[in-house]
């Protein structure tokens, strides 16, 4: 009995341990609270490491215990920014943000780090080219797929769908809970290979798309000639371009009232003020429109600033009125804001 209590009142020893001791007893204390950490993020190795030192470890004393919560608590308190450590990690953030030939340059260095990921560079494709891929894969394999994609191209993707589609396929979304990563890996590279075995066009958007983004940027009376002269040669094709011509006029039909506010924010307000002025002439229906869908106070400032700057007539009107245009055209881009189709 004196030897156990003797035992009892000894000071426990205090371990030494190596970092990866450390972060398993991390995971440890967290998993005992409940607090699940998410360990996807490590790569395989890390992870078979992180289970091993957590099986090696045995009883960790008090004292350690304390020690190595407070030296992490410490950590956590000094970082400013953390980044991903890899070429992978760090286009995943940007993305959305670089040019297709940028996102398909830094996809190839990504591969080279380690195994090729085939929904890496899947994700990089165009979503024009994954279309095809919807309408006639299984809905099985499209709920993959918009799984695999960055949230706002899938969105993006998923609306194009017909309404019965999208129904079916949002729904095999919540069945892939139970497939397994090589089913997945599987998939990935049957749909990679389908994309590479398609010919690469030439150029990134359609052809009415590209002829309507140059006359959005045309004067009106140039606009107007170069669609006469179309319904007279192609009047199939002069309606795609009508389709894909975006001027201020059409704002109130194509913008969401909701998404007003970041269409205000995408330019300063000197900018704006032109722009207003010009279309207080020229499409004063639009005019309202953006003014009716911000804050009171900021439209009857604007307003006044407008009106103050008086009539913007010729090109410069012209110009102030397509640069707004341009920066909503940007943010439909981005995927920031989603236009409205119309079939007028």
């Amino acid at each position: 009995m004196q030897l156990t209590e003797k035992i009892m009142d000894a000071p426990a020893p205090r371990v030494r341990m190596s970092n990866a001791d450390k972060a398993a007893v991390i995971v440890r204390l967290l998993l005992s609270e409940g607090a699940m950490p998410r360990l996807t993020g490590l790569s395989l190795r890390q992870q078979e490491g992180l289970v091993r030192r957590m099986a090696g470890l045995g009883l960790v004393d008090r004292d350690t215990l304390s020690a190595v919560a407070r030296e992490f608590a410490h950590t956590l308190d000094n970082i400013g920014l953390t980044f991903p450590g890899s070429v992978a990690g760090a286009l995943d953030m940007v993305r959305n943000h670089l040019s297709d030939e940028a996102r398909e340059r830094l996809t190839e260095l990504a591969d080279g780090e380690g195994p090729p990921d085939p929904w890496r560079r899947i994700a990089a494709v165009d979503g024009d080219r994954l279309k095809p891929i919807l309408a006639r894969e299984s809905a099985e394999v499209c709920a993959i797929l918009l799984s695999k994609l960055p949230v706002a191209k899938a969105a993006a993707l998923l609306a194009d769908l017909s309404e019965d589609r999208a129904h079916v396929v949002a729904h095999a979304v919540a069945l892939t809970s139970a497939i397994g990563p090589e089913t997945i890996a599987r998939v990935g590279g049957s749909l990679l290979d389908q994309l590479q075995a398609q010919p690469s066009p030439a150029f990134a958007t359609p052809p009415a798309d590209r002829v309507g983004a140059i006359l959005n940027a045309a004067a009106a009376a140039t606009r107007d000639k170069v669609l006469e002269g179309l319904d007279g040669a192609d009047a199939d094709f002069a309606g795609r371009v009508r389709k894909a011509i975006f001027t201020f006029e059409h704002i109130p039909k194509r913008v969401d009232a909701k998404d007003v506010p970041k269409v205000m924010r995408a330019l300063d307000s000197e900018a704006i003020t032109v722009a207003l002025a010009a279309a207080m002439q020229a499409a004063p229906v639009a005019v309202e429109f953006l003014l009716e869908n911000i804050s009171k106070r900021m439209a009857e400032q604007l307003r006044d600033d407008a009106e103050a700057r008086g009539a913007v007539r010729g090109a410069e009107g012209e110009a102030a009125m397509a640069e707004l245009v341009t920066a909503i055209r940007d943010l439909a881009d981005s995927g920031e804001i989603r236009l409205i189709d119309t079939e007028e």
